[in-house]
């Protein structure tokens, strides 16, 4: 038997790897260990590892690593935290491949970890672009610690080769939430209002603002600039998702739940809607607004319009039905009027969709199982060599 560690430390990176995680399960000869960590098992963060376990997923370990602290302070206490919590984890619990998604903080301390004891890597969504948040840093160097790498779109497969991985290690899967949208059966719009026990009304936005890390101590302003259009905008009622744990995200999430109790009539804020639940609302709602990757990736192939907000996504492909705006009051309110419009509705009808047709799952499984078995040759050697990109008289490309 392979084992097989996949890795979750937040609410949307484990919905993104849920169909993943149970395609792996069926595939014979694996022995899939679901580590949960992070913001999972915090209180603050709405103790998510529950919906794991509802939705009968068995959790090997729940190594908690987050610190209480909130600033840059408490992302270095958490990333200690995760090289010796799972220094020791990997030591005991000797793993064939450690699947990891993405590019936060506490997981490059855990691809840290399982490098020191050559255990090999598998990293999805590499090679992605977002100029306003650390993630761009922490993405990149989880790339260069994997071996085998899963991209969204051939652009980003080309990035990654571009970092010196070997072509035939670097695969275009698509994304994950594309395939969640297009494979999962999703509850009514009255059957969210019971789940949330929130009538939505007419017309709602979802709403999901992280900590911009790149920009200190900007956050809180740039969430005070969205507070108060969506206060000038009463026609729409606001179902908003908490923050996530980085720099400035404890800060964010008080400031929202102050103004929630003052806007009672027309807002909910809710620590984690879940995989299924927050598809929902995102097919129900008027439009997307935030920062959120979900705006980028997800919102599009549902036919739902973006409200981008400030720099955290810039750099990622994006799809017409997005419109970017910066983190002032007038130009969102100006940006959810024109996602409103005939016009811009029309616009996104036959919109291309870059992030693949929602196979991610199936071709992922295929590449792990042949190198892990050795079909067609296929075998992992942790001795990488950098590989670099010839012009057509074969000379290095400076």
């Amino acid at each position: 038997m392979k084992k097989i560690c996949v890795l979750t430390a937040t609410r949307a990176e484990y919905g993104l790897l849920k169909n993943l995680i149970v395609r792996l399960h069926k595939e014979p000869g694996f022995q899939v260990n679901v580590v949960v960590t992070g913001m999972h098992l915090d209180k603050a963060f709405g103790e998510t590892y529950r919906e794991i376990e509802e939705d009968g997923i068995a959790i090997a370990a729940k190594l908690p690593v987050l610190s209480v602290r909130d600033g840059a302070v408490g992302m270095s206490e958490t990333m200690a935290n995760a090289l010796v919590r799972f220094g020791h984890f990997f030591a005991k619990n000797r793993q064939d491949l450690l699947v990891v998604l993405g590019d936060r903080y506490e997981t490059l301390a855990v691809c840290i970890a399982a490098m020191n004891e050559q255990i090999p890597i598998a990293h999805i969504h590499g090679g992605e672009v977002t100029e306003g948040a650390i993630d761009d840093a922490i993405r990149h160097s989880i790339s260069k610690m994997s071996f085998l790498h899963f991209t969204s779109t051939e652009v980003y497969r080309r990035r990654v080769i571009q970092l010196g991985e070997h072509p035939d290690r670097v695969f275009c899967v698509g994304a994950l939430g594309v395939e969640n949208i297009l494979s999962q059966k999703l509850p009514g719009r009255a059957q969210l209002e019971e789940s949330i026990q929130f009538h939505l009304g007419e017309k709602y936005c979802l709403v999901t603002f992280h900590p911009t890390t790149l920009d200190e101590g900007a956050g809180i302003g740039q969430v005070e600039e969205l507070l108060q259009a969506m206060a000038e905008a009463p026609a729409y009622r606001y179902l908003i998702t908490k923050a996530n744990a980085d720099a400035g995200g404890r800060t964010i999430n008080a400031r929202l739940e102050e103004y929630a109790q003052t806007h009672k009539e027309d807002t909910l804020l809710i620590d984690s809607l879940g995989m299924i639940r927050y598809l929902t609302a995102m097919k129900y709602c008027s439009m997307v607004i935030g920062n959120s990757s979900s705006g980028i990736l997800e919102a599009p192939a549902m036919g739902v319009p973006t409200v981008n907000i400030g720099d955290r996504q810039r750099g990622r492909i994006q799809a017409a039905s997005i419109i970017n705006c910066g983190p002032d009051r007038r130009e969102i309110l100006e940006a959810m009027r024109r996602a409103e419009t005939k016009e811009f509705r029309e616009a996104m009808e036959g919109q291309t969709l870059p992030y693949g047709d929602g196979n991610t799952s199936g071709r992922i499984v295929s590449r792990i199982r042949e190198y892990l078995s050795g079909e067609g040759g296929r075998q992992i050697d942790l001795k990488k060599k950098f590989y670099d990109i010839m012009d057509d008289s074969g000379k290095t490309v400076r």
